[in-house]
């Protein structure tokens, strides 16, 4: 037991290494068929093991400032109270409707994955934040008319937090791109914080309403914290579009085989 949950880990922190996010889309299904965790159990816990692997690497990124405060903050605020509520309903939902509404996430997060990135917009991107230390929209007042919008995304990607228990890295980066203008090293960053702030908040959520297996937890989040340094340092050594692809094909594969699960 304890041995697969160590190799779960290392799978679940290499995926976080290698693309920044897709930790809670591995950790979940692993606990459920790999170490037969019920599946409540099973979000609460991925939502445990994610808000320690994504703390540890926010703080990182924060230390070599690729965290936007101001961002993350809104983001942040909202989406812990987003996640609060969807914890708080996520206790009271049949399991059959959270691992269908998992596997449809999943099958969102292929989709970003597989889908082609239209070069001059990446581009246009870049060289509209090249040349300079990084500022964001947040830093020069641009960003107030967004706010709004940035909240209503916290509250939005907060709430698939504590219902299914996805940290939701995937929709926030390109959010974030989309809505203030930052780079991406500093969107990742960003999101990590958020992540780890609707993932803590989504785990004190189901305590106490949900039993988890605290020695399981902790070595499968030991490793994936190892697995993420190794996942990072594996990243320069593939294409990051072959990465992606094969990520998003992978997924497909066991979103279907949580539909077919779940319907059984």
């Amino acid at each position: 037991m304890i041995l697969l949950a160590m190799l779960s880990g290392a799978a679940t922190g290499i995926v976080l290494g290698l693309l920044g996010s897709g930790g809670s889309i591995i950790a979940v299904p692993a606990l459920l068929y790999l170490l037969h965790v019920e599946p409540k159990q099973a979000i609460a816990m991925s939502l445990g093991i994610v808000a320690i692997t994504a703390t540890i690497a926010a703080w990182d990124n924060w230390r070599r400032g690729n965290v936007d405060i101001g961002v993350a903050a809104v983001f942040g605020l909202f989406g812990a109270a987003g996640t609060f509520g969807g914890t708080r309903l996520g206790v009271h939902t049949p399991v059959t409707f959270q691992l269908g509404l998992f596997a449809l996430v999943m099958l969102a997060a292929a989709w970003r994955m597989l889908k082609t990135k239209k070069q001059p917009v990446v581009q246009a991107a870049q060289l509209a934040v090249a040349g300079g230390p990084a500022v964001s929209f947040a830093e020069t007042g641009k960003l107030k008319g967004r706010m709004g919008q940035i909240a209503l995304l916290g509250i939005g990607v907060g709430a698939l937090t504590g219902l299914v228990g996805v940290g939701g890295g995937f929709l926030i980066v390109p959010a974030l791109v989309l809505l203030s203008g930052i780079p991406m090293k500093i969107a990742v960053g960003t999101s990590l914080a958020i992540v780890a702030a609707n993932a803590s908040t989504g785990f004190a959520g189901y305590l106490g309403a949900v039993p988890v297996d605290w020695t399981m937890m902790a070595s499968f989040t030991a490793v994936t914290v190892a697995g993420s340094f190794a996942g990072t340092r594996l990243a320069h050594r593939f294409s990051q579009e072959t990465l992606k692809r094969s990520f998003g094909v992978f997924l497909i594969f066991v979103a279907t085989y949580i539909m077919i699960k779940s319907v059984a």
